[in-house]
């Protein structure tokens, strides 16, 4: 890929997420609260306005100015492309921490070829914070300025930090594989969504542990992550860009640690 395009792809991916701020902000902490939709029938999955909307910005986007590459969204599902590149995108990631009004959520926003993320970014829209890597870049800004991303050097699994979105994380065994990781690490903590992985990426936590992901939920943070030396993949140990059980890790001694705990879990 020659850099006049990975510079195209790049501006487009600022130009998302700032679409995507726009859309969204009107709604968050709207007085009152805003209405949701559940997605599903025995649990609340929650969708709103506010997410339909920065998807539909973003796409109008790149019918303007990607119109070749393909894109899958998970609001509106998937549209081939001819270039080989699929923008992946997720306009919240983290609905149920929208509609409570906390500053967790975030838009997700992946260029992918067929072997996984090539670029991603992580963003933050009430607090301002941008997190991308890939194509040579790691950085994050907001408003402390522009700053590199890197993870932390830690390698023993009882001096980590560990984050997961749910508490009740997957069926039992994905539970009970959690718990055997939980139990050894010196922090948990929970319900921040997306951020945890922008937060492993910039250094202040460890690992972030997960199951039942989609490919939208997951490819911006693994392009953002391995950019910053972590490592990303599944209970196994295999690439995860498609979903399903996710290890991130801030390198790979703790990655290894955390995967001999997980690999041992039944896979149904």
């Amino acid at each position: 890929m020659q850099d006049s395009e990975i510079d195209q792809i790049i501006a487009t991916a600022h130009a998302l997420a700032d679409a995507a701020r726009e859309a969204i902000l009107p709604h968050f902490r709207a007085r009152g609260g805003i209405a949701a939709e559940t997605k599903e029938k025995d649990r609340f999955d929650p969708v709103t306005i506010a997410d339909r909307a920065a998807e539909t910005a973003m796409r109008a986007l790149l019918a303007e100015r990607r119109p070749d590459d393909g894109i899958l969204g998970e609001e509106f599902g998937r549209v081939d492309g001819t270039s080989g590149l699929t923008w992946v995108l997720d306009p919240i990631d983290g609905t149920r921490g929208f509609l409570s009004g906390t500053p967790t959520w975030g838009v997700l926003i992946a260029v992918s070829d067929a072997s996984g993320p090539r670029y991603g970014i992580i963003d933050q829209p009430y607090i301002g914070e941008r997190f991308e890597g890939g194509f040579g870049r790691s950085a994050m800004a907001g408003p402390q300025g522009r700053r590199p991303l890197g993870t932390r050097a830690t390698e023993a699994l009882e001096d980590a930090i560990l984050f997961t979105t749910f508490p009740e994380i997957g069926n039992c065994h994905e539970r009970a594989g959690f718990v055997t990781v939980a139990d050894r690490v010196r922090l948990v903590r929970y319900g921040t969504d997306c951020y945890a992985y922008a937060l492993l990426a910039a250094g202040q936590i460890d690992m972030v542990i997960e199951a039942g992901l989609h490919p939208y939920d997951v490819q911006a943070p693994i392009a953002v992550i391995e950019a910053a030396g972590g490592v990303v993949t599944d209970w196994q140990g295999r690439p995860v860009h498609m979903g399903g059980r996710v290890l991130a890790a801030a390198n790979p001694a703790l990655h290894a640690c955390a995967l001999d705990l997980l690999s041992r879990q039944p896979l149904e």
